[in-house]
């Protein structure tokens, strides 16, 4: 029997990272492998395992990887080895900017390529990497259908108000507006709190994606009501090098009296700011937590501060809050930072279970906390696997659970 297999890429700079579902006949799709390709441009390593955590492989990419496209041989070579016989049937691909004309998930044709990358200098980290992926496949397998998902969409249930960017309308009208990012993250937690966390799935719930990229999102009865990234992913909360919400001023500034031009002012907010701007050494928060310097205990104090801050912001755009959740790498991982987010927020009526928050248990709230406060882990790949197989009608029962 013909083994049938759709493949997720999220694609960045340095990094491929991939999933593959299998089916097989009428059975349901499930995960067979995920992994990234690590390392591109300098020393490639590929990494995979299944989803018991089992390694499937972890070596030296063989050969130069300068690029997405020869990330991608690499991962051919492995998917042929390891897969005898297999037939891709889809590859889904996470794009981070759909601007205003891509509300949900879309089948990738020539044309929609070509207003995809009008949206790359709103999005320099990320856009431009997911649009060579998508490219390279095409050169590959032109006879795969392809979905882009966005991490944008999610956010199309905001309000007029919450969207607005206050210029003038004529300049508005170019798309200028409100976005939010991290959508594919904060669908999947939407779609688990039903089962995880009953009493949340149609209440008041602040989700904070928090990792080297950070945000916060609103969500009522499951949809967002807002979040902290806006136009760009510049917005918000600090992150590993990007700054956060900034002063326009600051902006004009580097422009008129430092007289940057537009590529190194680019270079300043998106890779040297945040985190690595405010320590001088790194963005990683676990080399953060783990430094005696200064600049390093400024850094994290920075991150919680501004944390909080938007929690409390968001919390009055709800008019109260019934859960918190943390998600992603540093929300996942990092119980210091959730303690010290949930301490700032005690006003809230946040109380946190001290050992269970060690533990990362599923819920870290004490059983009096006013606010249930959980940490659910992120599946970003899970809901692009699912929106590519309902688009090229490949549904034929229900995905199992990303690892």
């Amino acid at each position: 029997m013909q083994r049938d297999f759709a493949l997720v890429l999220n694609a960045g700079s340095s990094s491929l990272k991939f999933c593959v579902y299998e089916q097989s006949g009428y059975e349901p799709w499930e995960l067979t492998a995920k992994g990234a390709i690590e390392g591109i441009g300098t020393s490639a390593r590929l990494r995979a395992w299944t989803a018991e955590r089992k390694t499937l492989v972890n070596e030296t990419a063989a050969g130069l990887v300068r690029d997405c496209r020869d990330a991608l041989d690499v991962l051919a070579c492995w998917l042929n080895s390891h897969y005898r016989g297999a037939h891709i049937v889809g590859v889904g691909h996470r794009v981070v900017h759909g601007g205003q004309g891509f509300v949900s998930p879309t089948i990738i044709t020539p044309g929609v390529l070509r207003e995809l990358h009008l949206l790359e200098s709103l999005a320099p980290l990320h856009q431009p990497y997911n649009l060579a992926a998508i490219e390279a496949v095409a050169e590959r397998l032109p006879d795969v259908r392809q979905v882009a998902c966005f991490d944008t969409s999610f956010h199309r249930t905001q309000s007029a108000v919450a969207s607005l960017i206050p210029l003038p309308r004529d300049i508005c009208g170019v798309g200028i507006q409100r976005y939010g990012f991290h959508g594919l993250s904060y669908e999947y937690i939407a779609s688990v709190l039903p089962r995880i966390a009953p009493p949340l799935a149609q209440g008041k719930v602040i989700v904070a994606h928090l990792g080297s990229g950070s945000s916060l999102c609103a969500m009522k009865n499951g949809q967002s009501v807002d979040n902290t990234l806006g136009f760009t992913a510049l917005d918000g909360l600090c992150m590993g090098t990007r700054p956060g919400s900034l002063d326009p001023g600051v902006v004009l500034f580097l422009f008129q009296t430092l007289h940057f031009d537009a590529k190194q002012v680019e270079r300043i907010l998106y890779r040297e700011s945040g985190l690595m701007g405010i320590s001088g050494f790194t963005s990683d928060m676990r080399e953060l937590l783990a430094s005696r310097k200064d600049s390093a205990r400024l850094a994290v104090d920075y991150f919680v501060y501004r944390a909080a801050r938007e929690v409390g912001a968001l919390s009055a755009t709800l008019g109260g809050i019934d859960g918190l959740v943390f998600t992603a790498g540093i929300g996942e991982n990092s119980a210091e930072i959730r303690r010290r987010i949930c301490e700032a927020s005690a006003w809230l009526g946040i109380a946190v279970d001290t050992a269970a928050n060690e533990r990362s248990e599923p819920r870290i709230s004490t059983s009096t906390s006013r606010v249930g406060v959980w940490v659910i882990p992120t599946d970003e790949e899970l809901m692009i696997a699912r929106h590519t197989a309902s688009l090229l009608g490949l549904y034929r029962g229900q995905y199992g659970r990303a690892s």
